[in-house]
């Protein structure tokens, strides 16, 4: 019988060696920002107690919380009236105990509250590790995803929010990606819903003014009507909607509108002193202020943050606010936080489809040793160690074939040189280097190869 052919789940995925040097440019260059900021990093693990997740996420949250069976035998403690009647939604507390960690900023919670003596306020941290999600996957969503974090916690500072949108303009300036910045404020979205009477219906409003780019005033508008706001309440929301201006005009008119709001007001300041510490900061990136951002609502309490890129149609590759209570959840009130989290996957994708990427991202081995046999071998052995010391990528080939053979290896890696060392070589402690994008060749000596293979490698893209 003919052997099963093996594959991997549905909406994980494979990196072979180009991708994830690709990858890790991008972790690399996150992770020196962050550092340079002061954050420090942390790892929690792929599994928490699920205790620590459910009810954390809301409703759908929980459906989709990657669950892992007890060890042994886990149906031992289940209930037989409930295994009889498939009650799976009630047997998952009796079979399982753990899941896989469905975003990193709970676990980074828990970790803050268990780890609260050990650390010291305000606790900067970054992490950059894998999430899971039982999501349906489809192009751009996966059930396995990296997620890149900063979080400062134990501070109320609007600095920190400044803080953050130059990391986010470190990061994307180091990459090459031209970004737009859109900030808005949650006290704000609130104070609007609070002077149209209707704070009960405000993630209604914010989910409808959301949409104002993709489907229009008019068909806004109606959405609101369906969702139960009254037609004076939506012409309330004229001014609000058709806001033009620069960001302090804008700000201007926003206050106005929002007089009767302490809430809403306090927002306005909030998000005037930040552009006032942006300026002060002479951040260079775009920032606007964007209304209509929204962001779980039930999540941020303060400034909210969002990125997305110029030159390209795609989501936000990053994202995050300002979060009063998050450690409150686990028996330590009143810790306020801010964090911004980078969509690594997204990144990736602008990075490749506007061709940023640099050359030497896609350098692997930089001079390969030809292998005639053992006496050469050890000659090459010697000076392979050499260049290495140096920090430049060699390989010896391992085994003594033909040159046909040693020489498609390196092709197929994409080498650019090749050192040749044959009896002739030897006698006279020389090496010929051969170019493999112009297939000349030269004889040299150990001292000219030596600073021949440690200059600069300038391949056209």
């Amino acid at each position: 019988m003919a052997s099963q052919k093996p594959s991997i789940p549905k909406g994980t995925r494979d990196f072979g060696p180009v991708e994830m040097t690709k990858r890790n440019y991008i972790f690399d260059t996150i992770r020196e920002v962050f550092t340079n900021y002061g954050f420090a990093p942390i790892e929690t693990p792929a599994m928490e107690n699920l205790s620590t997740l459910m009810g954390k996420y809301g409703e759908e949250g929980d459906k989709l919380l990657f669950k892992i069976l007890n060890s042994g035998d886990y149906l031992k403690k289940a209930d037989e009236t409930l295994l009889s009647q498939k009650e799976s939604t009630r047997l998952t507390t009796q079979i399982s105990e753990k899941g896989l960690r469905y975003d990193l900023t709970v676990p980074f919670a828990r970790f803050v509250v268990q780890h609260q003596h050990e650390i010291s306020f305000p606790f900067k941290r970054f992490q950059i590790q894998s999430v899971w999600r039982a999501d349906r996957p489809q192009k751009g969503r996966y059930r396995e995803f990296y997620q890149c974090d900063a979080d400062i916690v134990g501070s109320n500072s609007l600095m920190n929010e400044t803080e953050l949108i130059q990391i986010i303009e470190d990061v994307f300036h180091r990459l090459g990606i031209p970004t737009l910045v859109k900030i808005n404020n949650r006290k704000i979205l609130a104070g609007i819903a609070e002077i149209l009477d209707a704070s009960d219906k405000l993630t209604d409003i914010t989910v409808a003014i959301d949409k104002l780019d993709k489907i229009g005033y008019e068909k806004v508008k109606q959405e609101l009507s369906v969702k139960g706001l009254s037609n004076d309440q939506v012409m309330k929301l004229d001014p609000i909607l058709k806001l033009e201006g620069s960001n302090l005009q804008k700000l201007h008119a926003i206050e106005q509108v929002l007089m009767q709001s302490e809430t809403g007001l306090k927002g306005v300041r909030e998000t005037q002193l930040l552009f006032e510490l942006l300026q002060t900061a002479e951040v260079h990136i775009p920032v606007e202020l964007d209304l209509t951002l929204a962001r779980g609502l039930n999540y941020y309490t303060g400034s909210i943050i969002e990125v997305k890129a110029k030159d390209i149609d795609m989501g936000s590759i990053c994202g995050g606010g300002r979060y009063d209570d998050l450690t409150g959840i686990f028996g330590l009130p009143d810790v306020s936080g801010v964090g911004i989290s980078f969509g690594a996957e997204r990144i990736f994708d602008v990075l490749e489809h506007l061709d940023l990427y640099p050359q030497t991202v896609n350098e692997s081995t930089k001079v390969m040793f030809t292998n005639f046999g053992e006496k050469e071998q050890l000659f090459c052995l010697k000076i392979a160690k050499l260049i290495r010391q140096k920090g430049i990528r060699t390989e010896i080939f391992p085994d003594s074939v033909k040159m046909k053979k040693q020489m498609n290896y390196a092709d197929q890696k994409n080498i650019p040189f090749v050192a040749i060392v044959g009896t002739n070589e030897m006698e006279q402690q020389k090496i010929t280097l051969k170019n493999m994008n112009s297939g000349e060749q030269e004889l040299l000596s150990i001292e000219e190869f030596m600073s021949k293979i440690s200059q600069p490698l300038l391949i056209k893209k």
